[in-house]
């Protein structure tokens, strides 16, 4: 008795539909929290509300966003059951931690770990700011797109391929990132998350609830994550570069580097940048000389990279594909001149109608210009 209950408290804003109306009986707008439970979960109604909001402001309850914390629940569902599935002996795993071993990293272990360590300095002071939907999308785009979409997409490459301690050091990892995600994650989303925990290494018998709370880490890999990006860049445009030209991803090509800067990074990440680039060979080279003139070049600062096209496409049926593509286009040309030409149309048809036609007639004729650019 005759204490303060409460250091600190939070006054929210009002909880509106998704057009910023109050809920009411009279617009029989309102929502049964439980109705909603029983379809999406309760944690995935704690994210919709929490996600996107600002302090001081109203809350838009949006129901697209149960769908989205749904999709995200059911991404780090999947997440463990990769992880859980294609661990090694958990003893090793736990052995390998109490070890001097930060020389035994490679370059997208130290990215990823740097990534998450800025990511726990952010968090926590977020929360401590109460900016709750600040730091829950944060870890959402977090564990989406750097853990799910790339760090366990080239550990797949090492667990299925490594051996011994390079597995252990991978699964060492993945458990280290996974485990320190969650606990960012357990107060908006507990259920998911707690039933996750329980399932990951054991290095000691308390739950989540209960676990300490991740502290920032005195390593500097920055220089490894700057690698990684820039490695990062060069695959989505490689990526980008075959989906334009329909390069099916059946059809793999040499990687032919350019650097100086980057010589060991490039030789060390050989087997990710075959996989996640289509690669079938890789070289590097000090200059351009003997490279094929019709090579794809793709530059980020301080790499080069070529791409001989050589097999990738059949010159003939790309260019019997363009040729279709090329009347296609003319004939979107020409309707558009001809219902732009045409004053009862312009006239009298809504300024937006006209003013959509007019950015057609606008796109159609780039995507034509860069069709009989190819075709030359």
């Amino acid at each position: 008795m005759k204490e303060k209950p409460f250091s600190d408290i939070l006054i929210h804003g009002i909880v509106r539909d998704s057009q910023g109306r109050k809920m009411s009986k009279t617009l029989g707008n309102g929502v049964d929290p439980i109705e909603v439970i029983d379809k999406y979960g309760a944690d995935s109604l704690r994210f919709s509300v929490l996600s996107g909001t600002t302090m001081g402001n109203d809350i838009r309850y949006m129901p697209e966003k149960l769908e989205q914390a749904s999709n995200f629940a059911n991404k780090i569902w999947n997440a463990a059951k990769f992880i859980i599935m294609n661990r090694p002996d958990e003893g090793k795993i736990i052995e390998f931690s109490k070890g001097e071993n930060e020389e035994k990293l490679s370059i997208e272990d130290k990215w990823i770990l740097n990534k998450l360590n800025k990511l726990v300095a952010e968090i926590t002071n977020n929360i401590e700011k109460y900016d709750l939907g600040v730091a829950i999308d944060k870890i959402y785009n977090f564990m989406w797109n750097e853990f799910c979409d790339w760090y366990i997409e080239i550990a797949k490459i090492s667990l299925y391929n490594g051996i011994g301690e390079d597995k252990i050091k991978t699964s060492y990892v993945l458990d280290k990132v996974f485990r320190t995600c969650l606990k960012l994650l357990h107060p908006f989303m507990p259920f998911v998350t707690s039933k996750i925990y329980d399932n990951l290494v054991k290095y000691d018998d308390k739950d989540l609830m209960v676990s300490s709370w991740p502290e920032v880490e005195s390593f500097d890999y920055q220089k490894e994550e700057e690698t990684i990006e820039k490695v990062k860049e060069l695959i989505v445009e490689v990526r980008n570069v075959r989906a334009t030209k329909n390069i099916h991803p059946s059809k793999k090509s040499k990687l032919v580097f350019i650097t100086d800067k980057y010589k060991d990074e490039i030789k060390e990440l050989e087997d990710i940048l075959l996989k996640l680039a289509f690669g079938s060979s890789l070289e590097i080279k000090e200059n351009n000389k003997d490279i094929p003139e019709d090579s794809i070049n793709i530059m980020v600062e301080g790499i080069e990279l070529y791409i001989p096209q050589e097999g990738l496409i059949n010159k003939e049926e790309e260019n019997k594909r363009l040729e279709e593509e090329k009347k296609r286009l003319e004939g979107e040309v020409l309707r558009c001149e001809k219902m732009l030409s045409n004053p009862g149309f312009v006239n009298k048809a809504p300024k937006a109608k006209v003013e959509e036609e007019q950015e057609k007639l606008k796109n159609y004729k780039e995507m034509l210009e860069k069709v009989l650019e190819k075709l030359k």
